[in-house]
């Protein structure tokens, strides 16, 4: 039977009190069968959006949704709120899609998930004809648009929804668009009509920091060390021996961690996917082939090996983390070799002109954010056309502002190098030259005899090496990806070179990531007088999991909200946000419980007179004999 409210819904089912003012708009919205694109960051609360119109609605809500993991993870999480949701793809036997299309057929599904290949089967829009539709939810938006990050080829064919079936609303829905892939979601699943909701871009809870390449891996455990000691996470990397060879060596270092790539056998990649979701402190060291939709809200970081190839990206790829909006962070190194080996990629790819210009756009916008010594949030939110009125206090260059130094005599050597070399050499080459290194190769140029030659001795290798990141990225050089990686000068090198400007740049820092005590105190949300308890709310969410994802049961931020509130009785435990009508029943007693038994030990380990020199075993005995 369908629930007529959805305010009714959400207190009753999911546990929470109110809506956020942008859903309760949307959800209004789509209830009254208008169409709808939502822009909404990862943790804002998008899957409400749909979901709960698709209980208010007569018929099943239709989402369609990328990835069968993430379908998995979807339906998973709504029948543990008691609802009916289902999905169909390749993963199901033949008996198991003709059960799921019966049920739907019969009414009988809240929810069915599908993915845009399927649903655009004739055979799948058939059987669509014959049901009761309240939605069409189109997840993962940005996968329409030929200029992003995710393209999925399917996802254009999702126009036919506007033409079949006229009168059933559908909503639009992703994280991460700039006003190019807004624009193209419209027109592509002709949208024009549909009201467009439009939430602030901002993820105040994460804290951003990106590190200069160094010894990149010392510096990430240094920063786990110091940060997420026992943390679930995510590391990306560019290329699979880089991932394969990161997760081997957290290995070693006493991490549990899995790699995830595209060469990895199918059922390699859902074992690891499992592992991942399943169980606490499981770092997954991948590729851009992980991570979308991936409905878990206790990454506590998402780190960075290699530099993104667009800000779309690095922000899609940060927002992993802290969906739950508890602190998370996003950690970033990246080196000259990021670029060259990125723009290398673009040349060679088969795309047009046009989308090699708007790549190489996005490339140059990714590090302009990387080289910043700004706020880097306002400029993350700038760059998707939101504003964030004063610096966020919460990225590393709010809470380590960077020095610039005057790099005008150094930058004219570095590109006075470039000029009398030739233009038709890479960065190692130049560098060997600038520092007057004696090598035969020099020589047989007779690059040892000119002016350039050894001028840049006062400055190291590493020195010289993050001074060409930075003239690349501030677009004094280009990198000639025909010529094997060689730098040529640009228009914009004339006045330096001339001496007609100054050059300001920042000044290359060591730093992990932020003063490690201000990060530390931020990370340690839970304080230390109520880790015992937080532990054992935890061991208990696990054993109750009955092998699914632990934050089924209750997400860490439900479990916050238990800790402060100290439920012990149903009516408290109510109160509790994301603890609805379903949970209270099936877990509620469990938990009040373990609170009460807590916190009487608790009380009687206060009351006890213990002399300071009493022997533990003393103590211990005194507390038992408190509980016979």
């Amino acid at each position: 039977m369908k629930h007529k409210d959805a305010l009714d819904i959400l207190q009753t089912i999911y546990g929470y009190d109110r809506f956020r003012p942008q859903q309760a708009r949307i959800i209004d919205s789509v209830i009254d069968g208008n169409d709808v694109l939502v822009l909404m960051p990862t943790g804002g609360g998008k899957s409400l959006c749909y979901q709960v119109p698709s209980l208010v609605r007569e018929g099943t809500g239709i989402v369609v949704s990328p990835l069968i993991a993430l379908m998995q993870d979807q339906v998973d999480a709504l029948n543990a709120l008691n609802l009916n949701a289902a999905f169909i793809n390749s993963s199901m036997s033949a008996q198991q899609i003709a059960q799921t299309e019966q049920a739907l057929i019969d009414g009988d599904l809240d929810l069915l998930y599908v993915a845009p290949e399927r649903l655009l089967m004739d055979s799948m829009l058939a059987l669509l004809d014959q049901c009761k539709l309240a939605l069409f939810a189109i997840d993962e938006a940005h996968c329409v648009s030929q200029w992003g990050h995710d393209f999925r080829r399917e996802y254009m064919g999702l126009h036919v929804l506007h033409t079949r079936f006229p009168t059933v609303p559908r909503i639009a829905l992703t994280a991460t668009a700039d006003q190019r892939t807004r624009d193209e979601i419209v027109s592509n699943l002709k949208l024009e009509d549909a009201a467009r909701y439009i939430s602030s871009f901002d993820r105040p809870n994460i804290r951003y920091a990106i590190h200069e390449a160094g010894n990149a891996k010392d510096a990430m455990l240094q920063f786990l060390d110091d940060n997420h000691p026992g943390d679930a996470g995510i590391v990306y990397c560019l290329s699979r021996k880089k991932v394969e060879d990161i997760a081997q060596w957290l290995v070693k270092q006493g991490r549990k961690a899995v790699p995830y790539h595209a060469g990895l056998s199918a059922e390699m990649r859902q074992e690891h996917q499992s592992r991942f979701l399943r169980e606490d402190g499981v770092i997954v060291v991948a590729t851009i082939a992980f991570g979308m939709g991936i409905d878990k809200p206790d990454v506590r970081f998402v780190a960075h090996l290699n530099l993104p190839k667009s800000i779309e990206a690095y922000y899609q790829e940060t927002g992993r983390a802290g969906r739950d909006g508890l602190p998370a962070n996003a950690w970033m190194s990246y080196g000259l070799q990021d670029v060259i080996n990125l723009r290398s990629m673009m040349q060679e790819s088969d795309a047009d002109e046009e989308h090699k210009r708007v790549e190489h756009h996005k490339l140059e916008a990714m590090l302009g954010l990387a080289e910043l010594s700004t706020c880097r949030r306002q400029s993350l939110l700038e760059y998707f056309d939101d504003e964030l009125p004063k610096p966020c206090g919460n990225c590393d260059n709010c809470l380590n502002p960077p020095s610039t130094w005057d790099a005008t005599e150094a930058a004219q050597k570095a590109l006075s190098c470039v000029y009398r070399t030739g233009q038709r050499f890479g960065v190692n080459y130049l560098i060997d030259v600038l520092v007057g290194k004696e090598a035969e190769r020099i020589k047989s140029f007779g690059h040892d005899k000119q002016s350039t030659f050894g001028i840049g001795a006062d400055r190291s290798a590493t020195e010289w090496r993050a001074l060409y990141r930075q003239l690349i990225a501030k677009g004094l050089l280009s990198v000639d990806m025909g010529g094997h990686g060689s730098l040529t000068l640009t228009e914009l090198a004339r006045p330096i070179l001339r001496g007609e400007r100054d050059l300001q740049l920042r000044k290359i820092s060591n730093a992990t990531g932020g003063a490690k005590k201000k990060k530390r105190a931020q990370a340690e949300h839970i304080a230390q007088a109520d880790r015992p308890l937080w532990e054992k709310l935890r061991a208990l969410r696990a054993s109750l999991s009955d092998g699914k994802p632990a934050y089924l049961v209750f997400n860490d931020s439900t479990l916050v909200d238990m800790l402060e509130q100290r439920p012990t009785t149903h009516e408290q435990m109510a109160s509790v946000s994301g603890v609805g009508k379903h949970k209270l029943e099936k877990y509620g007693d469990a938990f009040i419980d373990l609170i009460r038994e807590f916190d009487m030990f608790a009380d009687c380990d206060a009351s006890d007179e213990v002399p300071d020199d009493a022997s533990a075993d003393t103590r211990d005995n005194q507390l038992a004999d408190t509980t016979r």
